[in-house]
Order: structure tokens, then sequence, then C-alpha cells
């Protein structure tokens, strides 16, 4: 049965997994899955946290529930995907954006700092892809997108977020490969300077004003701005979208400009 086929037999949209989605990038794309049709599961570390999106979805007519769980937990995941397709339906779309990128230099960087942004960005989406994987197989349909970064390219201030995000590339394309017989297709969005919570982060540990931040950034972007959670939003929309059934392994950067 072709990719047409089996969208149309099956009715999508339907149920979305979105990670990180309490704030920022998560909870853009949250929001915008939900008004695509999609049943949005919202999760992220704490189910407090997730209020505000879940608020916003549910007040523009949509339908979402929160999960709180660490994605670097294996029973907190397995956990939170079984009561995802419980109470809202097996899940058939991913969006692995949870990630945490706390700065350090090499020689001061503690091995416990290199372990955790391993674990909540890497080892992350490969618990809750695995834990999600056959909902998508059974359906014999299914979108991973995973929110990578253009410091996978290489970032002299965090080579722990660096690695990971560059280790998130080669799964994503390794998935493409072994998933899309399955009717599955798998990418990777690489966001550049987005504003968030992380790039407040950044400016505070700078000691830089974050509108001062802005604007240096957007300097040196070739479109003369900077990214918004938004701009991700609406890359992740079509990715998941049965249009682009045609388009896996593939890794768009949405940086305002190419990225060497």
């Amino acid at each position: 049965m072709n990719e047409i086929n089996k969208s149309a037999q099956a009715g999508r949209p339907g149920v979305a997994i979105v990670t990180g989605a309490a704030r920022g990038i998560g909870a853009a794309v949250a929001k915008r899955l939900a008004r695509d049709g999609f049943a949005v599961a919202v999760i992220d570390l704490r189910e407090d946290d997730c209020a505000g999106t879940m608020e916003a979805i549910t007040a523009a007519g949509g339908s979402a529930m929160a999960v709180g769980a660490d994605v670097a937990d294996e029973a907190a995941v397995t956990a939170a995907v079984a009561r995802v397709a419980a109470e809202l339906g097996p899940p058939t779309v991913l969006v692995n954006n949870a990630g945490i990128g706390p700065r350090a230099p090499l020689v001061e960087m503690p091995t416990a700092q290199w372990d955790l942004v391993i674990a909540v960005n890497l080892r992350g989406p490969f618990l809750v892809t695995r834990a999600v994987c056959q909902y998508m197989i059974d359906a014999g349909w299914g979108r991973i997108v995973n929110v990578s970064s253009i410091s996978a390219v290489g970032d002299a201030g965090r080579v722990d977020y660096g690695s990971a995000k560059a280790g998130l590339l080669g799964f994503t394309k390794s998935l493409a490969l072994q998933l899309g017989r399955y009717g599955i297709s798998a990418n990777a969005i690489a966001p550049g300077f987005v504003v968030s919570d992380m790039t407040r982060a950044s400016a505070r540990r700078l000691g830089i004003d974050f509108t001062e931040f802005q604007r240096r950034a957007a300097e040196s972007t070739p479109v003369g701005r900077v990214g918004q959670p938004e701009d991700i939003a609406h890359t992740a929309s079509y990715l998941v979208s049965p249009e682009a059934g045609f388009v896996s392994g593939q890794v768009i950067y949405v940086a305002g400009g190419p990225v060497d």
C-alpha cells in the first residue's frame, strides 16, 4: 500500500508526543501540532510545568494531555508512553525536543555534567523512540522528528552538547534507514539562534543583556533576525505531515542561513 493510501486509510492526523514541551520550542511545536489536528501528549520533567502549554492547546479547541517524565529514565519513559497510548491512543508522531545545554570548558567539565547532557540529549531520544516505535510499526505509518542544533557541527563552549546533538544526527539517519520499510520517516531539525530559556541562560552566563545578545545574533544571521520557537514548529508541522512521506533521513537547518 502506498503512502497516500495509508494516510487516507489511517485518517491522519492522530496522536503526537512532544518531549520538552513545557516551554520554548517544544511548547510551540505542541501547540502547532494541536492546531494541525493532532491529539498531543505534552511531556516534560514535571507534569505541572506543562500547564501553560496545555491551557493554550485546550483554549484553542485542541486535545492534549500532560505527562511528567525524565526522558533519560527508562522506566519513566516506558510508563509515560504506555499512559499516552491508553489515554489518547497509539502515538504515530514523535518530536524528540527535550534537551539541556550547560556551558563549561572541557578542562573544567565535571564528568557528571557530560553524562547528564548525553543522557538527556541522546539517550532520551533513543528511549522515547524505542518506546513509541512499535506503535508506528503496527500502524504502518509514523513520523519521527529529532530536534538537534547547529552545535552539531561544533560548539567550542559546549563539547558535551555538540557531541550529543551530532550523535542525534547519526541516530536520525540510522532510524530512517531501518524504519522506512514500515512507512516511518525520521528527520532532524537543527535550529540556529532561537529565543528560548537556553539562549537567555547563555546571555546571563556571558553577562550580556538579552536584547543585546539577540541583536548581535541577528547581525550575524543572513536573514537579519533571530529565530522564534514558531520557526521550528512550522518545519516540524511539515515533516510530520503525510505530504512529507518522501523526506527521510534529512537534516534541516532552520538557522536563517547556510550552516557549514
